[in-house]
């Protein structure tokens, strides 16, 4: 009895160590089952970054960026019917329009034309001998001619005139005039305010490296060298360019609304003892439409840390567009929109039945954005409220109860958008905010371009002046204004306008002042 007892007593506990055996078993597989399923998320997301397409683009997107989201909506594709239309059937010929086909290169309308004529060598009449008159004329062809650049040499020659007759006298000195050159952009310095501002622009516009203008310059007939180039672009831009940012900064810390981005660059001198490969940054921060002229201001820094935020927008109190970045979050006074764009690409980067309904309810979003991207704030902010609000929060009820787990695609996804679900509500309550960071996205892309062709900074003075100078040139280009004819304008003026005490002078000189417009405008 008792021998049949303990046999007992050790089988349960052999049954008891099986189970927990097969219990650890089972949750050995389970983890390994996630980690198999996060690595074949990974393997199948590089393999469509190596030969897949690189676009973000659905059948909802359009030329502009933004989406076209209307192909899917029967709504949108059939013609509204009238009463009488829809009790009668209606037949019609169509009309085809023939576009006459456009040329993909043209000159503009306003250049100037230079007519070269052609007559006969001999106009006597083979026959009669007679005179021949002139019976008509057509253009041949049309051809775009170029005439180089060409440098000249001007020397400013000032003049001094004397009174005769108070020469004559001799009880009081003779009065002497002198002719007053304009001061120079400049001082002691062979750059005219027509080359300062070539360099900067093709450096700036034109994504050209000082170097490899170099070459260019002596073509023209000027000898220089890049060191030459980067000292008159750092002194223009801080004795110049610098006042205007300054007052534009100003003005932008005035407003409620903000775009901010960031991306890195590489500065080689630093002043922290860091290695010259570690990334240096560049922030940009940029206006919206609704709030007056768009201006957009960069600012280099050693660092993405949240302190040159916070030093940067110092006064500005409403809402910051931004991504996910963690120095985006708890600034006083300060609320933050999160971008749809980026929760977009979380879900398309989850290639999967669950990622494609993350992607689409992200795109019924900018569908109806489409439809109001043309309406007032206030009217905007009551449409979002209506149709946008909905889908919104079905998203995140969505997304809070389905089982997403583990480290792969479609959990992060989940999670990225879980964590910033206030911010990205955000765009409902108010018309201004738009529900992307595009606008910054788009606006720091002319500093990456650049950075591809001059690859660093070689100080911090030289980071700034870029700093200046793209900002410039961002800010001329959403206001219309020739950014070429802008600077030398301002290189030109200002050197002999006494900005310093007379800082107020600065606002005739904004890109969206009248002035300028009328004399810098790109039309």
């Amino acid at each position: 009895m008792g021998n049949a007892s303990k046999d007992e007593s050790q089988n349960e506990k052999l049954i008891r160590l099986l189970e927990d055996q097969l219990a650890h078993s089972n949750q050995q597989n389970k983890d390994l089952s996630k980690q198999i399923e996060a690595l074949t998320d990974q393997v199948r997301h590089l393999t469509k970054l190596l030969y897949g397409s690189k676009t973000e683009k659905s059948k909802y997107n359009a030329p502009d960026g933004q989406g076209s989201l209307f192909d899917d909506d029967p709504a949108f594709r059939e013609p509204e019917h009238t009463e009488e239309q829809s009790q009668q059937t209606i037949s019609y010929t169509v009309v085809r329009k023939v576009k006459s086909k456009k040329r993909n290169d043209s000159l503009h309308d306003g250049i100037e034309v230079e007519a070269i004529h052609y007559h006969p060598e001999n106009t006597i009449c083979d026959c009669c001998q007679g005179r021949m008159i002139e019976i008509g004329s057509k253009i041949v062809r049309e051809e775009a001619e170029f005439i180089p650049a060409k440098m000249m040499k001007v020397q400013h020659i000032e003049h001094a005139y004397e009174c005769k007759g108070c020469k004559v006298d001799s009880s009081q000195p003779a009065q002497i005039k002198r002719g007053k050159a304009p001061q120079p952009a400049i001082q002691r310095s062979i750059a005219s305010p027509s080359v300062l501002a070539k360099v900067i622009y093709d450096k700036f516009a034109q994504y050209l490296p000082l170097y490899r203008q170099v070459k260019e310059w002596d073509r023209y007939g000027l000898n220089t060298n890049d060191k030459n180039l980067s000292n008159w672009v750092i002194r223009a831009a801080h004795d110049w360019l610098l006042p205007v940012y300054e007052r534009m900064k100003e003005l932008m810390m005035a407003k409620s609304v903000l775009h901010i981005d960031e991306t890195y660059g590489q500065i080689i001198n630093r002043s922290d003892g860091k290695s010259g490969q570690a990334n240096a940054y560049n922030w940009v921060f940029r206006s919206v439409p609704s709030q007056g002229p768009i201006m957009t201001l960069f600012q280099s820094a050693l660092s993405r840390a949240r302190s040159v935020l916070e030093s940067f927008i110092k006064g500005f109190s409403g809402t910051i567009v931004c991504d996910g970045y963690s120095a985006y979050d708890k600034l006083e006074g300060v609320i933050f929109a999160n971008c749809w764009a980026h929760v977009r690409r979380y879900w398309l980067k989850a290639d999967s039945k669950n990622g494609r309904i993350g992607v689409k309810y992200c795109d019924d979003l900018y569908r109806l954005e489409r439809q109001f991207k043309h309406l007032s704030p206030s009217k905007r902010r009551k449409k979002r409220q209506k149709y946008s609000k909905p889908i919104v929060k079905e998203f995140l009820h969505w997304v809070e109860t389905s089982p997403f787990y583990g480290k792969n695609a479609l959990a992060k996804a989940a999670e990225y958008t879980l964590n910033r679900a206030n911010g990205l509500k955000a765009f409902l309550n108010d018309g201004r905010i738009e529900m992307d960071n595009n606008p910054a996205e788009n606006a720091i892309r002319p500093n990456v371009i650049g950075r591809k062709n001059w690859l660093f900074s070689v100080s911090e003075a030289g980071a700034k002046a870029n700093a200046v100078c793209l900002s410039i040139a961002e800010t001329t280009k959403s206001n219309g204004v020739d950014f070429y004819e802008y600077i030398k304008k301002l290189f030109r003026d200002l050197p002999n306008l006494g900005i310093q005490q007379n800082p107020e002078i600065l606002d005739q000189y904004m890109p969206w002042s009248k002035t300028i417009k009328e004399k810098c405008s790109n039309n």
